[in-house]
């Protein structure tokens, strides 16, 4: 239904085109057939998102969504849910990316101070109510029918009170090219410090046109974030190089606080308190049972632990520097304490973790191995027949560096060892060829692909 222009969601609404599409997620531009108001619909596939353990990750989104009414902020009208389909009914912002702005070349000052204004004051607000959003980039920045900018995406956003004992989150997220050193550092960090670097890194990219911080070598990318290494191109103004210097400060306790930005002379200059709106206190919606959307029954009403949730194999974030510190001959231990480089064997894959646990799941029954899929992210494997040392078991540990792109690291946990190096080589490797990208220990060791939209471009300032 959701891919025929002109079909009617709920009786509600009047699908249009597709603006946008996700491994889990497309999105559609609507229209409300009472009132005519254009809106923005993402249409998350259920299956897909309770196969990989997502449910916890969209309730989070539902969550902070709910919680963050701001005009800097993409608004969500309401949250619907058939027996396959969530259903995001959200604002339209006609302007589209800010990035499909800045990859055509670097913004005028004013320009681009506008938008950084119209950043701050939206994240601001956001921190207010204990939210991280964890993700910022050019991309999540949308643009209404004036031109005013507006924060989406809180997929990988946080609260407050999901922080550990430690007051610190440590699920590293975030798109390589704008995240702060301490997250790749992956010892735990604060979410709020971690999103001002980003909007340094976003403000010198509509300054520059390009990124700061950016080297087809990622190992060489992560070293140059780790000591904030990057030039100012000349058309800099010193206020704006000054501020962004503050900003993009390696150590997160002495970095620029979003009120130290607010109060700096370049930030304050041209502020039009009219268009830019720094507010603290805004009414906060009732709250939502989240609970209810995953149900597979028909809308909004949800079991909370069927079967199928008990099963979903919860994937692990992992970004690209971790899965360089996991290949092989890299010495990291220079860039950052505390990396463990274990002997498991690995492999890369170029495809969504639902494609990959289904790929596993079908070698498991040509070798009659039980399955059991593990909410920490592990499939576990078990012989049906007891060799020398016992029965066979295997894990099988999955690891998201993006959606499209993951790291899966394999392991005997019990029976013997020279059962498994031969079902290894013998069925599962051989049974993978078609999903793997690469294969840790192999002699040739390729880049890790390109992530989409990271480099917005490559030319460097003269």
């Amino acid at each position: 239904m959701m891919d025929t222009k002109g079909a009617v969601l709920i009786q509600r609404y009047e699908i249009g085109r597709l603006l946008g599409q996700g491994t889990f997620a497309k999105v559609y531009h609507a229209r409300n057939i009472k009132t005519g108001v254009s809106v923005a619909i993402k249409v998350i596939d259920k299956d897909k998102v309770l196969k990989v353990g997502l449910i916890d990750q969209i309730k989070r989104e539902i969550s902070v969504m709910r919680r963050v009414r701001h005009p800097h902020v993409v608004e969500l009208y309401e949250v619907m849910a058939t027996r396959t389909k969530i259903y995001f009914i959200l604002e339209y912002a006609k302007g589209g990316e800010l990035f499909s702005k800045v990859s055509k070349g670097k913004l005028t000052e004013d320009v681009a101070r506008r938008y950084f204004q119209q950043l701050i004051a939206a994240v601001d607000y956001c921190h207010s109510r204990g939210v991280a959003h964890r993700d910022l980039k050019p991309e999540n920045l949308l643009l209404d029918d004036d031109g005013n900018l507006k924060v989406s995406d809180f997929g990988l956003s946080a609260l407050a009170e999901s922080k550990r004992q430690d007051g610190l989150l440590h699920t590293t997220c975030g798109t390589p090219a704008y995240v702060a050193p301490e997250v790749i550092n992956r010892k735990g960090y604060d979410g709020m410090k971690a999103d001002i670097w980003s909007c340094g890194v976003i403000l010198f990219v509509l300054l520059a046109g390009y990124l700061p911080f950016h080297d087809p070598n990622l190992i060489e990318m992560y070293r140059k974030i780790g000591k904030a290494e990057f030039k100012f191109p000349n058309w800099f103004a010193p206020e704006a190089r000054k501020l962004i210097l503050k900003i993009l400060e390696p150590n997160p306790n002495t970095r620029i606080s979003l009120v130290k930005i607010m109060e700096s002379s370049w930030f304050r200059k041209g502020l039009d308190t009219k268009s830019i709106c720094i507010i603290r206190e805004m009414r906060e919606p009732p709250p939502l049972d989240t609970d209810s959307i995953f149900s597979p029954e028909s809308s909004s009403s949800c079991s909370r632990d069927n079967d199928h949730t008990r099963e979903s194999c919860k994937v692990s974030n992992l970004n690209a520097f971790d899965i360089i510190s996991y290949a092989p001959g890299f010495d990291l231990s220079g860039l950052f304490e505390g990396t463990d480089q274990k002997k498991e064997v690995r492999f890369t894959a170029k495809k969504p973790a639902f494609t990959i646990i289904l790929k596993l799941e079908e070698i498991a029954r040509r070798l009659r191995l039980k399955v059991q899929k593990k909410d920490d992210g592990i499939m576990k494997f078990e012989g049906s027949r007891a060799g020398r040392k016992g029965l066979l078991g295997i894990d099988a540990e999955i690891f998201e560096i993006t959606p499209d792109f993951h790291l899966v690291e394999m392991k005997k946990t019990n029976g013997d060892t020279l059962e498994y190096q031969k079902v290894l080589k013998e069925d599962i490797r051989p049974g993978l060829k078609d999903i793997v990208w690469a294969w840790q220990g192999e002699h040739t060791h390729p880049q890790p692909p390109q992530l989409d939209k990271d480099v917005i471009q490559q030319n460097q300032p003269p």
